[in-house]
């Protein structure tokens, strides 16, 4: 089961959609898509796509891959599509939260450390109240050896969630789903610092930035030593290989 309405940026078929077209095709198709994966896409993911074949690869098979970040829904604008809009992890889950209360979806959270995992699970608990948690699990920040993936797998699949949120950044994440498809009775969706930022323990930017597709200098401020390289060469790169992409297209006509 795959969403069909995409555009292709640098090589990866993005969904073109908004928040309530994705809760929406996650809900009529859920039976359909368990055991497949969604990936969220911003620019440091997508250029690393356009520079990584399996990379690519890997986030064209998902389900779904979702504009998280803003410039790649206002390309999507720029390509025709006017109804395009920017739907970011950690603004899906509540919402997915919001529906679960309702329907009775269960949640198992892969990922972080054990102390975001905590506070994440008193914020839901104070905010979500009627959210069935399933389950959650810091791995350790090293390789799994073959058996403590298969303790994993079979403590996932004892719990049986409907959604298993994977937030283990990028590209690990995207490649964790792609290796475990089909081994759990769940969809999976790799929302990246989704965790930290619904925990409250890493600050998201405020709504004008976010609005601004300025989200990726709040984080550079806050973590400047870790993230100055990736935003500033993903960025250049994503305006160059656009520019290259556009000039390719328009020769062609």
């Amino acid at each position: 089961m795959k969403y069909r309405k995409t555009c292709d940026i640098l090589g990866v078929h993005t969904a073109v959609t908004d928040m309530g077209k994705t809760i929406s095709f996650l809900e009529e198709n859920l039976s359909e898509l368990r055991g497949q994966y969604i990936c969220v896409a911003n620019v440091h993911t997508t250029v690393m796509a356009k520079e990584n074949k399996k990379y690519r690869e890997i986030q064209n098979y998902a389900a779904m891959v979702l504009p998280d970040g803003k410039p790649l829904s206002v390309m999507e604008r720029k390509y025709g599509y006017a109804d395009a809009e920017k739907v970011s992890g950690p603004d899906l889950m509540p919402e997915l939260f919001r529906l679960s209360e309702k329907k009775g979806y269960t949640h198992y959270f892969y990922g972080s450390t054990k102390q975001t995992l905590h506070e994440l699970e008193k914020k839901i608990k104070q905010q979500y109240p009627g959210l069935k948690i399933a389950g959650m699990y810091a791995p350790p920040f090293r390789k799994l050896t073959k058996e403590e993936d298969a303790q994993i797998i079979q403590r996932i699949n004892a719990a049986a969630p409907d959604f298993l949120w994977v937030g283990l950044g990028a590209p690990k994440q995207e490649i964790w789903m792609a290796e475990h498809e089909n081994k759990f009775p769940s969809l999976m969706i790799g929302v990246g610092a989704g965790f930290d930022f619904l925990a409250g323990t890493v600050k998201r930017a405020p709504l004008w930035m976010q609005r601004s597709g300025l989200e990726w200098l709040h984080r550079l401020f806050q973590d400047p030593g870790r993230l100055w390289k990736r935003y500033v060469a993903t960025n250049t790169k994503f305006i160059w290989f656009m520019i290259k992409q556009r000039n390719e297209i328009h020769g062609k006509r």
